[in-house]
């Protein structure tokens, strides 16, 4: 057991796309019909009849990745685009000068050591609560992984404060359109109503992460050893040039200015995404002209911003690979025609003399489902057509019925088959067994979590 080596993310990924197309031969096709209402389509539950079946074969299975390429198509671009305009940020040393002047603060001052957590954390799970920020925190993993390495912390901090922090806000969402509004849209309910007992949700789940992330940041900066990426962190701790750290005298006014140019850049996308929809084609756009605006006044000539941006784009094509392997499994799952099977194949296990436990079966089911269908608004359209009427028929409020979906999210962090999961972790150069490994006992808390929370709406009719 001493030599044992998980795989990495590739091989891992391959050999799940190898065991859905396997299990397209042994699941029977099966659709439910659709109907358009509001201009969506809608699926209708008593609708569901077998097809025929279509197995994926060793052809299919080769060509799922080049699918998968071209259907991730606008967030590989999204990757690879927001890479080349963090590059350019970088280029300026901006982003270096801002690392250095918050670890020296944080060596100095015990007030920022407890906040610096819960505050951004707090931030990012805002996102994903009210305009449902996801893909967006891809791009701060670049910058807050070398932060929490210049802190003392590790990687796997790094990553979380953004990553998990968005997630978690998306799952415990109260005004995010992308699953609470959608869902209570096609359920019949009113558009985020039950707001109250959404937001205290959101407060406890956003809590729980940011003790939990104090707990294991805390317990790394004592013993960094015991960091499942130690070994991973010590090359990039060579980069960051601890002895320039007690030379620093503070940023410069060009660093100031790049600073607010590219804070502005990312209050427009949340005004962009809240009032005008905008989605990743508006904001890879946004943070284009940020890298040009970036570029002129940090004073890059036209080589060096050309050279930085495809650098920045080059280093990112490993993660562009691993989301078109991501999406492939759910193109070969789609293309066998077995997902309305599986979904139907479920439904009949939600049913219980216990609306409490109906409900939670309810959350069971839908986080097995995203497993499969990660998008909001897409699990959102497959599921609630059918969860809806459902909940009506085993005694739990509609309302409850679309938190069990929310709260499905909560495994996105950890499944390898989201495409953002295993990108965030490219980006950062984590292996995805190693996160997984670190997740469980988190993911454990959420469960527990979902299921507790999922109780006072039954109890009140909600």
């Amino acid at each position: 057991m001493k030599n044992f080596r998980l795989p990495n993310t590739f091989v891992l990924l391959f050999s799940l796309l190898a065991l859905i197309a396997l299990s397209t031969w042994l699941v029977p096709g099966g659709k439910y019909d659709t109907h358009l209402v509001n201009g969506k389509a809608l699926i209708d539950p008593a609708t569901f009849h077998y097809v025929a079946s279509n197995p994926q074969g060793f052809v299919a299975l080769m060509m799922a990745p080049i699918k998968g390429f071209v259907e991730a198509a606008l967030i590989i671009g999204f990757v690879l685009i927001v890479g080349g305009a963090f590059a350019v940020l970088q280029k300026t040393e901006a982003i270096d000068s801002m690392i250095k002047s918050v670890a020296k603060a944080h060596t100095r001052s015990a007030a920022i050591r407890v906040m610096i957590i819960p505050v951004f954390v707090t931030l990012f799970s805002l996102g994903g609560a009210t305009f449902g920020m996801s893909e967006e925190a891809i791009p701060f993993i670049i910058i807050f992984v070398p932060l929490a390495l210049a802190l003392g912390y590790d990687s796997i901090v790094g990553v979380s404060i953004p990553f998990i922090g968005s997630q978690v806000g998306f799952a415990a969402a109260f005004l995010n359109p992308f699953n609470v509004g959608i869902a209570q849209g096609i359920a019949g309910v009113p558009v985020f109503s039950g707001l109250q007992y959404r937001v205290i949700a959101w407060l406890i789940a956003t809590s729980v992460t940011i003790a939990f992330l104090m707990w294991y940041a805390a317990r790394i900066k004592r013993t960094p050893e015991k960091s499942p990426t130690f070994a991973l962190d010590q090359e990039k701790r060579q980069n960051l040039k601890h002895d320039e750290f007690d030379n620093f005298t503070g940023m410069t006014t060009v660093h100031k200015l790049v600073l607010f140019l590219f804070a502005t850049a990312l209050i427009v996308m949340v005004f962009g995404v809240v009032k005008y929809e905008w989605f990743i084609n508006e904001i890879a756009a946004l943070f284009l002209v940020m890298a040009i605006v970036v570029g002129i006044v940090g004073k890059l000539g036209a080589d060096e911003f050309v050279d930085a941006f495809l650098q920045g784009a080059k280093d990112l094509v490993t993660t562009a690979l691993v989301i078109a392997l991501a999406r492939g499994t759910m193109i070969l799952a789609r293309d066998a025609n077995i997902i309305d099977t599986m979904l139907h194949g479920l439904m009949p296990l939600v049913q219980s003399a216990s609306p409490i436990v109906a409900a939670q079966k309810m959350f069971v089911i839908q986080s097995v489902i995203n497993f499969f269908i990660h998008s909001g608004s897409g699990q959102a359209a497959l599921t609630m057509p059918i969860m809806a009427p459902l909940a009506d028929l085993v005694g739990v409020s509609r309302q409850t019925a679309i938190l069990a979906f929310q709260f499905g999210e909560f495994t996105t962090p950890m499944i390898p088959t989201s495409g953002i999961t295993v990108g965030v972790l490219a980006l950062a150069r984590i292996p995805w067994a190693t996160w997984a490994k670190w997740m469980i006992p988190l993911q454990l808390m959420y469960l527990v979590l979902a299921l507790l929370l999922l109780i006072p709406p039954c109890m009140i009719n909600w």
